[in-house]
């Protein structure tokens, strides 16, 4: 049992059981993806494979944030590369005309909960071709990994869930992938010792391990939904910002949302274990953690970089929010003036909730959405060129859901770029596409790949119409395609062509952390 060892403490014989035996073997090897040479520095454009290719893409307006090429070109596509780009002419199996259409990195969103056929369908339609959920994750990681290799339309990944592993410590059950359990499913309840229990120093040490295993199936660093475990105890959070940070790993972090403290408090928090530790942190929706508060939010993100932390943050499009109406989160909305519950809408039917139906629908489980923010900071959060964009899509597996699963970037290209010049074209691919890849390159290879449009690159690839792209999803249809989006390209294989999803098609492949095996037991 080696493998799980941490800080001298073994897990219990009932986790043991839970794991099994498999579990342990896979903590003898690698995490299950060979790694890949880190990608080395070269030319944005020219030829690095003479052709003919086995598809060119003629004409269009080559953006690549990386680099800030933005040209017009031809690309030349060989077994899921960027092998040419070029202005002179060059020749394909085939070749399409993409003049008037901009082709940039397929976009990579770090926050998406829908890790399901359903959801996926829609995030390609919205250009997403790396559609991963860092917040809550899943634990066991294996779970869902098996579960969509070979039959991801785009490339998936789950961080390891903090709230997945204290529900397998305290109620002795294996939940896999969080988000897309049925909404009436008990994982996030107020009411589970997993959520409300505070851990002993050998439960943490049980727990501890468990997320160290998690890593070696190859999760993408940790996923912390501390608003939905209030029973984590503020130790128990600076535990795992020390293992992340032996093991050179990120924290994904939906913050405390503790009322005693406030949003900076939330953020005082998270800046605290970071700068404590050394551990790379990321704070998610920054837009729905900190309200109104965001700019002041920022400044403390920005001045811990300025002083050497790794701190980033992400948000989406929107001014309202959602999540398991069930969960901990809603445990302050209880007896509130009847007036508050006006900003509720339960989205299956549209209404807008009383006190009544709050406590109803409590009781039955469900995602809601939530009206609580205004549009002058959303365009604020917007328009920041250093807040990363990621949908927060909740799963559209079991029917209607908020329009941020299906409209994010194609709403941040159209509305908050174009339309509103809060931000040039540029900036808003450049959140979307070079800094997630790099957030995540130095511990899950195959990033190092992705979020560019460059020589050597990826061909995941998304052209869009930037006269006419805009989301068309709203809060009464959230499963409403984003528009503008033309041509989705999954390492040179179209899933979406001429704005037509493609059926049958399955390029996606898992993206999995690189831990080492030998790394030091903490």
């Amino acid at each position: 049992m080696k493998a799980l060892e941490v800080s001298g403490c073994r897990p219990s014989l009932r986790v043991v059981a839970l794991l099994g035996l498999s579990a342990f073997v896979a903590g003898c090897q690698p995490a299950g993806q060979s790694a890949e040479p880190a990608k080395e520095a070269a030319s944005p454009t020219g030829i690095l494979e003479e052709g003919p290719y086995e598809l060119v893409l003629t004409g269009g307006r080559v953006m690549d944030p990386e680099s800030g090429t933005d040209a017009v070109l031809n690309v030349g596509v060989r077994e899921g590369r960027i092998v040419a780009l070029t202005a002179d002419p060059i020749e394909g199996a085939e070749t399409l005309d993409v003049e008037g259409f901009v082709v940039a990195p397929g976009f990579v969103d770090l926050h998406a909960h829908g890790q399901d056929e359903v959801s996926a369908r829609l995030m390609a339609l919205d250009g997403v071709t790396v559609q991963l959920d860092l917040e809550m994750g899943a634990f066991p990681v294996t779970t869902l990994i098996e579960q969509r290799r070979g039959e991801a339309v785009v490339h998936f990944g789950v961080s390891v869930s903090h709230p997945a592993a204290r529900v397998a410590l305290f109620e002795d059950e294996l939940v896999g992938h969080v988000a897309t359990q049925p909404p009436d499913a008990p994982a996030l309840s107020t009411e589970n010792r997993s959520t409300q229990a505070e851990a002993t120093p050998e439960e943490q040490g049980e727990l501890l391990a468990l997320l160290d295993e998690g890593l070696r199936q190859g999760g993408l660093g940790f996923g912390l939904g501390i608003v939905y475990t209030p029973g984590a105890s503020r130790l128990e959070i600076l535990r795992v910002f020390q293992l992340a940070a032996r093991r050179g790993v990120p924290i994904f972090v939906h913050m405390r949302g503790g009322a005693d403290v406030g949003p900076i408090g939330d953020v005082q928090e998270m800046l605290a274990d970071a700068a404590a530790t050394g551990a790379a942190l990321h704070i998610v929706h920054l837009n729905s953690s900190t309200d109104e508060l965001a700019p002041q939010a920022m400044e403390m993100i920005r001045g811990a970089r300025e002083r050497g932390l790794d701190v980033t943050t992400e948000a989406y499009p929107y001014t309202a929010g959602s999540s398991l109406i069930q969960s901990a989160l809603f445990d302050a909305w209880v007896d509130l003036p009847e007036e508050e519950y006006q900003k509720l809408e339960w989205p299956s039917t549209g209404e807008r909730l009383t006190r009544a139906s709050f406590d109803r629908y409590r009781q039955e489980g469900g995602w809601v959405i939530m009206h609580t923010r205004e549009e002058e900071t959303n365009t604020w959060v917007a328009a920041q060129p250093d807040i990363m964009v990621a949908s927060d899509g909740i799963p559209f597996l079991y029917g209607p859901a908020h329009p941020r699963g299906s409209g994010t970037h194609a709403r941040v290209l159209g509305r908050y770029a174009r339309d509103k010049g809060a931000l040039s074209l540029m900036d808003a691919l450049a959140k979307m596409t070079i800094q997630p890849a790099k957030r995540l390159e130095d511990f899950a290879p195959l990033m190092a790949h992705k979020g560019r449009a460059s020589l050597g690159a990826d061909a995941d690839l998304t052209v869009f119409d930037p006269e006419t792209v805009i989301d068309r999803a709203t809060y009464s249809h959230g499963d409403t395609p984003s528009e503008g989006i033309e041509h989705v390209l999954v390492e040179g294989t179209f899933v979406v062509r001429g704005g037509e999803f493609q059926e049958g098609v399955f390029p996606g492949k898992a993206i999995l952390s690189e831990v080492a095996v030998d790394a030091p037991t903490p």
